[in-house]
Protein backbone atom coordinates (compact mmCIF):
# COMPACT_ATOMS: atom_id res chain seq x y z
CA UNK A 1 0.00 0.00 0.00
CA UNK A 2 0.98 3.63 -0.68
CA UNK A 3 -0.43 5.57 2.81
CA UNK A 4 -0.88 8.80 2.89
CA UNK A 5 -0.89 9.82 7.15
CA UNK A 6 -2.01 13.99 7.37
CA UNK A 7 -1.81 14.63 10.58
CA UNK A 8 -0.48 18.66 11.57
CA UNK A 9 1.89 17.99 14.44
CA UNK A 10 3.32 15.00 13.53
CA UNK A 11 7.16 15.17 14.49
CA UNK A 12 10.92 12.95 13.92
CA UNK A 13 12.45 12.05 16.40
CA UNK A 14 14.96 14.68 16.74
CA UNK A 15 11.69 17.61 17.48
CA UNK A 16 10.44 17.41 21.06
CA UNK A 17 6.59 16.02 21.56
CA UNK A 18 5.20 12.71 20.60
CA UNK A 19 6.39 10.86 17.17
CA UNK A 20 3.48 8.24 17.02
CA UNK A 21 3.05 8.57 12.86
CA UNK A 22 6.85 8.15 12.51
CA UNK A 23 6.82 4.96 14.29
CA UNK A 24 4.04 4.11 13.32
CA UNK A 25 5.21 4.74 9.36
CA UNK A 26 8.59 2.67 10.03
CA UNK A 27 7.00 -0.32 11.45
CA UNK A 28 4.09 -0.39 8.47
CA UNK A 29 7.60 0.26 5.87
CA UNK A 30 8.79 -2.85 7.49
CA UNK A 31 5.54 -4.58 6.49
CA UNK A 32 6.25 -3.62 3.03
CA UNK A 33 4.24 -0.65 2.40
CA UNK A 34 5.19 3.06 1.54
CA UNK A 35 4.22 5.68 3.73
CA UNK A 36 3.98 9.83 3.41
CA UNK A 37 3.28 11.55 6.28
CA UNK A 38 1.70 15.21 5.82
CA UNK A 39 2.10 17.54 8.60
CA UNK A 40 2.30 21.13 9.23
CA UNK A 41 5.76 23.06 8.91
CA UNK A 42 5.38 25.04 12.13
CA UNK A 43 5.39 23.43 15.49
CA UNK A 44 3.28 23.45 17.75
CA UNK A 45 5.04 23.05 20.83
CA UNK A 46 8.34 24.62 19.91
CA UNK A 47 6.76 27.34 17.82
CA UNK A 48 9.35 27.54 15.38
CA UNK A 49 9.06 27.22 11.36
CA UNK A 50 10.74 24.66 9.30
CA UNK A 51 9.62 25.66 6.00
CA UNK A 52 11.08 29.45 5.09
CA UNK A 53 9.18 31.83 3.28
CA UNK A 54 8.50 31.64 0.05
CA UNK A 55 8.00 27.66 0.09
CA UNK A 56 5.06 26.44 0.26
CA UNK A 57 5.83 22.75 1.43
CA UNK A 58 9.06 21.10 1.71
CA UNK A 59 9.81 17.25 1.20
CA UNK A 60 12.11 15.87 3.33
CA UNK A 61 13.12 12.01 4.67
CA UNK A 62 13.74 11.81 8.87
CA UNK A 63 15.29 8.16 9.50
CA UNK A 64 13.56 6.69 6.42
CA UNK A 65 10.28 8.10 6.69
CA UNK A 66 9.07 10.91 3.97
CA UNK A 67 7.46 14.31 5.61
CA UNK A 68 5.90 16.72 3.59
CA UNK A 69 5.94 19.79 5.78
CA UNK A 70 3.21 22.55 4.53
CA UNK A 71 4.09 25.96 5.11
CA UNK A 72 1.66 27.48 7.74
CA UNK A 73 1.77 30.90 9.46
CA UNK A 74 3.03 31.05 13.17
CA UNK A 75 1.22 31.94 16.18
CA UNK A 76 1.57 32.57 20.01
CA UNK A 77 -1.42 30.96 21.74
CA UNK A 78 -4.14 29.49 21.50
CA UNK A 79 -6.37 32.31 20.51
CA UNK A 80 -7.31 33.93 16.73
CA UNK A 81 -3.76 32.95 15.35
CA UNK A 82 -3.69 29.25 16.28
CA UNK A 83 -7.39 28.77 14.49
CA UNK A 84 -6.08 30.83 11.05
CA UNK A 85 -3.07 28.32 11.21
CA UNK A 86 -5.29 25.83 11.33
CA UNK A 87 -7.57 26.68 8.45
CA UNK A 88 -4.22 27.28 6.46
CA UNK A 89 -3.05 23.62 7.33
CA UNK A 90 -6.45 22.33 5.81
CA UNK A 91 -6.14 24.49 2.72
CA UNK A 92 -2.88 23.45 2.04
CA UNK A 93 -3.75 20.02 2.08
CA UNK A 94 -5.96 20.26 -0.90
CA UNK A 95 -4.05 22.79 -2.59
CA UNK A 96 -0.56 22.12 -2.35
CA UNK A 97 0.13 18.95 -0.84
CA UNK A 98 -0.97 17.02 -4.47
CA UNK A 99 1.90 18.90 -6.23
CA UNK A 100 4.41 17.19 -3.85
CA UNK A 101 2.80 13.76 -3.27
CA UNK A 102 4.45 11.81 -6.55
CA UNK A 103 2.83 8.81 -5.70
CA UNK A 104 -0.98 8.73 -5.30
CA UNK A 105 -2.03 6.81 -2.15
CA UNK A 106 -3.97 4.06 -1.90
CA UNK A 107 -5.39 5.18 1.22
CA UNK A 108 -5.70 8.59 3.17
CA UNK A 109 -5.59 8.66 7.07
CA UNK A 110 -7.06 11.73 8.40
CA UNK A 111 -5.60 12.35 12.17
CA UNK A 112 -7.53 14.60 14.13
CA UNK A 113 -5.45 16.50 16.95
CA UNK A 114 -7.58 19.20 14.89
CA UNK A 115 -10.56 18.63 13.12
CA UNK A 116 -10.11 20.82 10.13
CA UNK A 117 -6.85 18.95 8.75
CA UNK A 118 -8.65 15.55 9.03
CA UNK A 119 -11.39 17.04 7.32
CA UNK A 120 -8.99 18.09 4.52
CA UNK A 121 -7.98 14.96 4.27
CA UNK A 122 -11.47 13.26 3.86
CA UNK A 123 -11.88 15.99 1.04
CA UNK A 124 -8.33 14.82 -0.67
CA UNK A 125 -9.16 11.36 -0.24
CA UNK A 126 -12.20 11.81 -2.52
CA UNK A 127 -10.97 13.61 -5.22
CA UNK A 128 -8.37 11.02 -5.37
CA UNK A 129 -11.19 8.05 -5.14
CA UNK A 130 -9.48 6.18 -2.66
CA UNK A 131 -10.74 5.30 0.84
CA UNK A 132 -10.94 7.43 3.65
CA UNK A 133 -9.57 6.48 7.34
CA UNK A 134 -10.67 8.59 10.08
CA UNK A 135 -8.20 8.63 13.03
CA UNK A 136 -9.43 9.88 16.70
CA UNK A 137 -6.95 11.31 18.48
CA UNK A 138 -9.00 13.77 20.18
CA UNK A 139 -12.91 14.13 20.55
CA UNK A 140 -13.78 17.42 19.22
CA UNK A 141 -15.68 19.79 20.24
CA UNK A 142 -16.19 17.63 23.57
CA UNK A 143 -12.35 18.75 23.95
CA UNK A 144 -13.04 22.02 23.81
CA UNK A 145 -16.44 22.42 25.60
CA UNK A 146 -15.03 19.27 28.71
CA UNK A 147 -12.10 20.53 29.20
CA UNK A 148 -10.97 23.82 27.61
CA UNK A 149 -14.52 25.55 29.39
CA UNK A 150 -15.80 27.01 25.88
CA UNK A 151 -19.77 27.65 25.78
CA UNK A 152 -21.51 25.00 23.96
CA UNK A 153 -23.68 27.85 22.40
CA UNK A 154 -20.42 29.39 21.21
CA UNK A 155 -20.54 29.03 17.23
CA UNK A 156 -17.16 27.09 16.87
CA UNK A 157 -19.02 24.42 18.87
CA UNK A 158 -21.56 24.10 16.06
CA UNK A 159 -19.27 24.28 12.89
CA UNK A 160 -16.77 21.63 15.11
CA UNK A 161 -19.91 19.28 15.83
CA UNK A 162 -21.04 18.98 12.27
CA UNK A 163 -17.31 18.84 10.70
CA UNK A 164 -17.63 15.57 13.54
CA UNK A 165 -20.62 14.32 11.84
CA UNK A 166 -19.10 14.47 8.39
CA UNK A 167 -15.89 12.67 9.49
CA UNK A 168 -17.79 10.01 11.68
CA UNK A 169 -20.55 9.38 8.22
CA UNK A 170 -17.66 9.62 5.66
CA UNK A 171 -15.10 7.42 6.73
CA UNK A 172 -14.43 4.08 5.23
CA UNK A 173 -13.02 2.86 8.64
CA UNK A 174 -11.89 4.54 12.06
CA UNK A 175 -8.66 4.58 14.00
CA UNK A 176 -9.28 5.80 17.25
CA UNK A 177 -6.37 6.39 20.41
CA UNK A 178 -9.81 5.91 22.55
CA UNK A 179 -10.95 2.15 23.74
CA UNK A 180 -14.56 3.50 24.68
CA UNK A 181 -15.40 5.99 21.49
CA UNK A 182 -17.91 3.98 19.77
CA UNK A 183 -21.22 5.27 21.91
CA UNK A 184 -20.17 8.94 20.53
CA UNK A 185 -19.58 7.65 17.11
CA UNK A 186 -22.73 5.51 16.75
CA UNK A 187 -24.73 8.63 17.73
CA UNK A 188 -23.30 10.90 15.24
CA UNK A 189 -24.08 8.54 12.32
CA UNK A 190 -20.81 7.19 12.14
CA UNK A 191 -20.49 2.95 11.90
CA UNK A 192 -18.83 1.66 15.04
CA UNK A 193 -18.44 -1.75 13.01
CA UNK A 194 -15.52 0.07 11.62
CA UNK A 195 -13.26 0.66 14.49
CA UNK A 196 -10.19 -0.18 15.18
CA UNK A 197 -8.26 0.83 18.99
CA UNK A 198 -5.00 1.30 18.15
CA UNK A 199 -3.71 3.16 21.21
CA UNK A 200 -0.59 5.14 21.54
CA UNK A 201 2.81 3.02 22.27
CA UNK A 202 6.39 2.82 22.32
CA UNK A 203 8.76 2.02 20.08
CA UNK A 204 11.17 -0.08 22.17
CA UNK A 205 14.31 -0.16 20.18
CA UNK A 206 14.71 3.38 21.27
CA UNK A 207 14.23 2.40 24.44
CA UNK A 208 18.07 2.13 25.93
CA UNK A 209 18.96 -0.81 28.36
CA UNK A 210 17.26 -0.24 31.54
CA UNK A 211 19.38 1.13 34.75
CA UNK A 212 17.83 0.62 38.12
CA UNK A 213 17.45 3.93 39.43
CA UNK A 214 19.28 4.95 42.96
CA UNK A 215 17.99 4.44 46.44
CA UNK A 216 19.40 8.24 47.71
CA UNK A 217 18.81 11.92 47.68
CA UNK A 218 17.30 13.43 46.49
CA UNK A 219 13.63 11.51 44.76
CA UNK A 220 13.29 12.40 41.67
CA UNK A 221 9.76 12.85 40.24
CA UNK A 222 9.18 14.11 36.61
CA UNK A 223 6.96 15.33 34.22
CA UNK A 224 7.76 15.44 30.67
CA UNK A 225 5.77 16.63 28.20
CA UNK A 226 3.76 19.74 26.93
CA UNK A 227 2.26 22.34 29.09
CA UNK A 228 -0.83 23.22 28.14
CA UNK A 229 -4.41 23.65 29.74
CA UNK A 230 -5.00 20.14 29.25
CA UNK A 231 -2.42 18.99 31.25
CA UNK A 232 -3.35 20.74 34.49
CA UNK A 233 -0.13 21.35 35.79
CA UNK A 234 -1.13 23.97 38.27
CA UNK A 235 -1.68 20.90 40.26
CA UNK A 236 1.27 19.88 40.23
CA UNK A 237 3.02 23.20 41.22
CA UNK A 238 0.08 23.37 43.54
CA UNK A 239 1.67 19.88 45.01
CA UNK A 240 5.10 20.98 44.92
CA UNK A 241 4.12 23.86 47.15
CA UNK A 242 1.90 21.48 49.65
CA UNK A 243 5.22 19.19 49.69
CA UNK A 244 7.99 21.89 50.13
CA UNK A 245 5.65 23.02 53.42
CA UNK A 246 6.07 19.37 55.20
CA UNK A 247 9.41 18.87 53.66
CA UNK A 248 10.86 18.40 57.50
CA UNK A 249 8.79 15.05 57.87
CA UNK A 250 9.72 13.67 54.61
CA UNK A 251 12.17 10.75 54.73
CA UNK A 252 14.12 12.13 52.33
CA UNK A 253 14.90 15.53 50.24
CA UNK A 254 12.54 15.44 47.02
CA UNK A 255 13.25 16.92 43.52
CA UNK A 256 10.27 17.82 41.66
CA UNK A 257 10.76 18.26 37.92
CA UNK A 258 8.73 19.30 34.87
CA UNK A 259 10.43 19.16 31.86
CA UNK A 260 8.87 20.52 28.42
CA UNK A 261 7.38 23.44 26.68
CA UNK A 262 3.85 24.79 25.92
CA UNK A 263 1.68 28.45 26.04
CA UNK A 264 0.88 27.27 29.59
CA UNK A 265 5.09 27.34 30.51
CA UNK A 266 5.76 30.68 31.41
CA UNK A 267 2.72 31.69 33.85
CA UNK A 268 3.68 28.50 35.36
CA UNK A 269 7.07 29.08 36.04
CA UNK A 270 6.27 32.88 37.18
CA UNK A 271 3.67 30.95 39.77
CA UNK A 272 6.45 28.65 41.21
CA UNK A 273 8.65 31.91 42.06
CA UNK A 274 5.83 33.82 43.27
CA UNK A 275 5.41 30.62 45.58
CA UNK A 276 9.17 30.56 45.87
CA UNK A 277 9.38 26.71 45.53
CA UNK A 278 13.05 25.71 46.28
CA UNK A 279 11.90 22.00 45.09
CA UNK A 280 10.34 22.64 41.72
CA UNK A 281 12.21 23.12 38.69
CA UNK A 282 11.70 23.63 34.79
CA UNK A 283 13.91 22.14 32.00
CA UNK A 284 13.64 22.98 28.61
CA UNK A 285 11.92 20.61 26.25
CA UNK A 286 14.39 17.48 25.13
CA UNK A 287 14.08 15.34 21.35
CA UNK A 288 12.70 12.35 21.74
CA UNK A 289 16.25 10.38 20.76
CA UNK A 290 17.16 12.07 23.76
CA UNK A 291 14.42 12.11 25.99
CA UNK A 292 14.92 8.15 27.82
CA UNK A 293 18.44 9.74 29.16
CA UNK A 294 16.13 12.57 30.53
CA UNK A 295 13.47 10.08 31.74
CA UNK A 296 16.51 7.95 33.64
CA UNK A 297 17.04 10.66 35.98
CA UNK A 298 13.98 9.99 37.29
CA UNK A 299 12.91 7.67 40.64
CA UNK A 300 9.17 8.19 39.46
CA UNK A 301 6.98 10.27 37.11
CA UNK A 302 3.56 11.99 37.83
CA UNK A 303 1.10 12.80 35.46
CA UNK A 304 -2.06 15.21 35.97
CA UNK A 305 -5.15 15.91 34.76
CA UNK A 306 -8.49 17.99 34.63
CA UNK A 307 -11.16 15.61 36.22
CA UNK A 308 -13.71 15.58 33.31
CA UNK A 309 -16.32 13.56 31.31
CA UNK A 310 -13.70 14.02 28.45
CA UNK A 311 -12.06 10.46 30.24
CA UNK A 312 -15.14 8.47 29.68
CA UNK A 313 -13.67 7.48 26.27
CA UNK A 314 -10.13 6.71 27.80
CA UNK A 315 -6.66 7.84 27.84
CA UNK A 316 -3.54 7.56 25.55
CA UNK A 317 -1.42 10.16 26.73
CA UNK A 318 2.03 9.23 24.70
CA UNK A 319 4.37 10.34 28.10
CA UNK A 320 2.76 7.46 29.32
CA UNK A 321 3.92 5.08 27.60
CA UNK A 322 7.60 6.21 27.86
CA UNK A 323 7.29 6.18 31.93
CA UNK A 324 6.01 2.72 31.90
CA UNK A 325 8.72 1.87 29.40
CA UNK A 326 11.33 2.98 31.50
CA UNK A 327 10.29 0.56 34.34
CA UNK A 328 10.19 3.44 37.35
CA UNK A 329 6.06 4.03 38.99
CA UNK A 330 4.12 7.00 38.00
CA UNK A 331 1.58 8.51 39.88
CA UNK A 332 -0.99 9.60 37.74
CA UNK A 333 -4.50 12.00 38.63
CA UNK A 334 -7.24 10.52 36.12
CA UNK A 335 -10.54 9.46 36.85
CA UNK A 336 -11.00 6.26 33.75
CA UNK A 337 -11.50 2.94 34.10
CA UNK A 338 -9.04 1.72 31.18
CA UNK A 339 -5.95 3.93 33.06
CA UNK A 340 -3.04 1.64 32.25
CA UNK A 341 -1.63 2.84 35.30
CA UNK A 342 -4.39 1.17 37.32
CA UNK A 343 -4.62 -1.85 34.96
CA UNK A 344 -1.03 -3.06 35.45
CA UNK A 345 -0.25 -2.10 39.18
CA UNK A 346 2.99 -0.09 37.85
CA UNK A 347 2.33 3.26 40.18
CA UNK A 348 -0.38 4.88 41.87
CA UNK A 349 -3.96 6.37 40.61
CA UNK A 350 -5.38 9.43 42.73
CA UNK A 351 -8.25 11.83 42.32
CA UNK A 352 -7.86 13.98 39.42
CA UNK A 353 -7.25 17.94 39.79
CA UNK A 354 -6.78 17.87 43.37
CA UNK A 355 -3.39 19.03 44.53
CA UNK A 356 -3.61 17.70 48.06
CA UNK A 357 -4.25 14.15 46.53
CA UNK A 358 -1.09 14.45 44.59
CA UNK A 359 1.17 15.80 47.35
CA UNK A 360 -0.42 12.64 49.46
CA UNK A 361 0.62 10.21 46.27
CA UNK A 362 3.73 11.38 46.39
CA UNK A 363 4.49 10.55 50.17
CA UNK A 364 2.89 6.89 49.17
CA UNK A 365 5.35 6.54 47.01
CA UNK A 366 7.99 7.57 49.04
CA UNK A 367 6.63 5.17 51.95
CA UNK A 368 6.42 2.19 49.89
CA UNK A 369 10.08 1.58 49.64
CA UNK A 370 12.55 0.81 47.07
CA UNK A 371 11.52 -2.58 46.41
CA UNK A 372 8.09 -1.90 46.23
CA UNK A 373 8.89 0.59 43.81
CA UNK A 374 10.77 -1.35 41.49
CA UNK A 375 8.65 -3.69 41.63
CA UNK A 376 5.45 -1.35 40.50
CA UNK A 377 8.04 -0.14 37.62
CA UNK A 378 8.82 -3.31 36.58
CA UNK A 379 4.76 -4.37 36.73
CA UNK A 380 4.72 -0.86 34.60
CA UNK A 381 7.48 -2.24 31.69
CA UNK A 382 5.86 -5.90 31.10
CA UNK A 383 2.43 -4.34 30.96
CA UNK A 384 3.39 -1.78 27.71
CA UNK A 385 5.86 -4.69 26.47
CA UNK A 386 2.35 -7.24 26.33
CA UNK A 387 0.32 -4.12 25.31
CA UNK A 388 2.05 -0.97 23.33
CA UNK A 389 4.33 -2.27 21.74
CA UNK A 390 4.83 -0.40 18.46
CA UNK A 391 5.03 -3.26 16.02
CA UNK A 392 2.18 -4.98 17.42
CA UNK A 393 0.08 -1.47 16.84
CA UNK A 394 1.20 -1.24 13.43
CA UNK A 395 -0.13 -4.47 12.73
CA UNK A 396 -4.04 -3.68 13.83
CA UNK A 397 -3.18 -0.07 11.72
CA UNK A 398 -2.55 -2.31 8.84
CA UNK A 399 -5.30 -4.30 9.39
CA UNK A 400 -7.59 -1.29 9.42
CA UNK A 401 -6.00 -0.29 6.32
CA UNK A 402 -6.82 -2.92 4.46
CA UNK A 403 -10.50 -3.26 6.08
CA UNK A 404 -10.74 0.46 4.49
CA UNK A 405 -9.37 -0.56 0.82
CA UNK A 406 -11.79 -3.84 1.42
CA UNK A 407 -14.81 -1.67 2.02
CA UNK A 408 -13.89 0.90 -1.00
CA UNK A 409 -13.98 4.40 -1.41
CA UNK A 410 -17.50 6.19 0.14
CA UNK A 411 -17.87 5.25 4.17
CA UNK A 412 -22.30 6.27 4.57
CA UNK A 413 -21.68 9.42 1.58
CA UNK A 414 -23.55 11.61 4.21
CA UNK A 415 -22.96 15.30 4.11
Amino acid sequence: MNILIVNPYALAPDQPGGTRHFSLARALMGLGHSVVIAASGFDHLTRTASVPAGEPARRETREGVTFIRLRTPPYRDNRAGRLWNMLAFARSVGTVLPRFLGTWPDVVVGSSPHPFGARAALRLARGLGVPFVLEIRDVWPQSLTAVMGVSPLHPIIWVLERIERELYRGADHIVTLLPKVARRVAERGGDPGTITWVPNGIDLAMVPPLAEPRDGDPFTVMYAGAHGVTNALDVLVDAAAILQGRARLLPRRLALVLVGTGPEKPRLEARARSLGLANLAFRPPVPKREIYATLGQADAFWVSSADSELWEHGISFNKLYDYMAMGRPTLIGVRCSTNPILLSGGGLTVLPGSAPAMAEGVERLLAEGHARRLAMGAKARSFVEAHFDVRRLAEAFESALLEALGAGCGGTHAS
